[in-house]
């Protein structure tokens, strides 16, 4: 089917299906096979039924993102496959319902044919529609040269608390598939899922253990490791499996899950356990963080710690519910009313959730603020294979004191911005409340009072920008004929896209506020031909690059169809830029790579 280094699996079906459960059942025995992987799920905003798709990317080395292209389409109904033929590589293979020639899928290209009686094989052996994914996976793993003593084990795990009746007909089910599959296309089976000489599932020790996580899990285990006390969430897609996860792990772990009514109370419960000493955090989409602006504001001035994650989707209003998108940047630059430190951070991985979320906390305590991880639904709900995270954490409560002090002032000014922190039933007396105050929290509408205290707060942005905050991550040389600028889930795609070429790299950038702005500025200005790459309207990064560095990126590749960036369209992209800034090089006789920032 296919020699390339990353192999692309795509599973449709409708709702029901199980597509989901066998994409990331496969995507399992590829991880204990000793394969990195990536997933992409694709469903619509429907409560029951519907058009479902996974894909599953595979390869000997990491794979970062989904590809526009598939090697070996897995079609559990007929609308899958008039939907998705045309996406298989030459030479690529379907696996279908069949069992006469009227039932076989007519493509422009030649494609190895796979009809298998999926439907009549899942009844054989129980309920069809509860079986016909696991019949699915047992011809996959044949036809790709897996062992199916992997998926019977992976299998055997997940129905472990369904009893064995379950367990043993999907078993049956697997086995009747890898059977059918064996038996009839022996000469066109291949090593794809070959388990590799130093992997498998007998070499799973810790040390050398890849594990699947998407950003939901990683940001669930990521505030988990930060010493997370109290969680209060409402569901909206896509940050609905953080809520699921942490409610099912708290008497493990030791801190409360409370499930609030709303939004507005989901944010207004976590300043209140923030507030008598609790870490504490909450998450939404962007419909659910308007709600919580006012919240987030009145988190602000009672300068009450706060970690607050932000799942994007397509917007405005109701938008794109399943699906994603990077539109959210400015609303959590700007929302709520007034001046006060927003703290932002964008991770563009699991890896990167994990490590950010966890990071949040101890920020959100040593500046008494709120803090904001600005995710997308391409990371919160796509599998990748990492190491084995690193949960050695050291916890980092700030400036918090639970000792009676004399005389104390919750709000004075000590000149880095942030404030002794006490909780209630220490023997401090202070107010907080939403208005204006004093050192003492006392309402105040007196005019040094306030300019005490708002310069108070914005002192914190200062203090972070010169203590906390990271340099960007450069990705490739650091002399380049293109320089590529992008935040979020996009850098798994350009990552993959970049090593097509020698002279690109990729200015990464994780914290949106503060702002690295003297860094940043002369990094972007040192670059011979600026991209930048966003799933939003406006270019909302180029824009607040503009805002901050004065540096105006001109090519501005833009994307609101709420899918991601495939690696096809990146590398579509540098090509033709490379072409063009080549001719116009050579028709203006200046030395390669000296071109404008434009193209006309």
């Amino acid at each position: 089917m296919s020699n390339k280094e990353v192999f692309s699996v795509k599973i449709g079906g409708q709702a029901g299906q199980g597509v989901k459960s066998a994409g990331l059942m496969l995507a399992k025995v590829a991880n204990r096979s000793g394969y990195h992987i990536f997933t992409y799920t694709e469903y619509p905003s429907l409560i029951r039924g519907g058009h479902n798709v996974m894909q599953i990317n595979i390869s000997p080395r990491p794979v970062l993102a989904p590809f526009k292209t598939t090697d070996l389409l897995v079609a559990l109904n007929k609308e899958t496959v008039d939907l998705h033929l045309e996406e298989l590589q030459d030479g690529g293979g379907i696996i279908f319902e069949g069992g006469d020639n009227s039932s076989l899928p007519q493509a422009s290209k030649n494609l190895n044919l796979y009809p298998i009686p999926l439907s009549k094989l899942a009844t054989d052996t129980g309920e069809k529609e509860l079986l016909i994914n696991s019949v699915a996976l047992g011809a996959i793993l044949a036809i790709l040269g897996g062992q199916l003593s992997t998926l019977q084990q992976l299998i055997g795990e997940e129905f472990a608390s369904k009893g064995n009746p379950i367990t043993l007909a999907n078993n049956q089910a697997a086995q009747a598939g890898y059977d059918y599959a064996v038996k009839n296309f022996a000469q066109k089976r291949e090593n794809i899922l070959k388990p590799l000489e130093e992997s498998g599932p007998a070499s799973l020790s810790r040390s050398g253990q890849k594990m699947i996580v998407n950003g939901n899990e990683a940001i669930s285990l990521g505030a988990i490791a930060g010493g997370l006390q109290f969680a209060s969430i409402y569901p909206m897609t896509p940050i609905t499996n953080i809520l699921h996860f942490l409610a099912l792990h708290q008497d493990k772990y030791g801190y409360i899950y409370k499930q609030p009514e709303d939004e507005i109370a989901a944010i207004n419960m976590a300043i209140g356990a923030s507030f008598a000493g609790a870490r504490a955090m909450t998450a939404t989409s962007g419909g659910g963080f308007c709600l919580m602006s006012e919240g987030y504001g009145l988190a602000a001035i009672t300068e009450t710690p706060l970690v607050i994650i932000e799942g994007m989707r397509g917007g405005p209003a109701t938008g794109l519910p399943t699906w994603s998108g990077q539109g959210d940047l400015q609303f959590v630059l700007h929302a709520h009313q007034g001046d006060f430190p927003r703290l932002v951070l964008a991770p563009g991985d699991a890896q990167e959730a994990f490590i950010l979320t966890r990071q949040a906390f101890n920020l959100a305590d040593k500046y008494q603020t709120p803090v904001v991880i600005l995710v997308d639904k391409n990371i919160c709900e796509s599998d990748q294979s990492f190491p084995v995270f690193d949960t050695a954490f050291e916890v980092n409560r700030g400036k918090m004191t639970r000792e009676t002090i004399p005389g104390y002032q919750r709000f004075a000014d000590n000149g880095d911005g942030v404030s002794l922190r006490a909780t209630p039933g220490s023997g401090n007396f202070f107010i907080a409340n939403s208005y204006e105050h004093d050192s003492l929290g006392l309402t105040t509408e007196r005019i040094n009072d306030r300019q005490t205290q708002m310069a108070k707060r914005m002192t914190k942005l200062e203090s972070c920008q010169r203590e906390d905050l990271p340099s960007p991550q450069l990705f490739g040389p650091e002399e380049a004929d293109i320089t590529i600028v992008s935040w979020g889930s996009n850098k798994g795609v350009i990552l993959e896209a970049v090593k097509h070429f020698d002279k690109v790299n990729f200015l990464h950038l994780t914290w949106l506020s503060p702002f690295l702005t003297p860094e940043i500025r002369k990094r972007l200005e040192q670059a011979r031909y600026l991209i930048d790459i966003e799933c939003n309207y406006s270019g909302q990064l180029a824009n607040l690059i503009k805002e901050k560095t004065g540096v105006d990126i001109l090519d501005r590749m833009l994307k609101v169809d709420g899918r991601p960036f495939f690696v096809e369209e990146i590398v579509e992209k540098i090509t033709s830029v490379l072409e063009v800034t080549a001719n116009k090089a050579s028709q203006s006789h200046l030395p390669n790579g000296q071109v404008e920032n434009i193209i006309n």
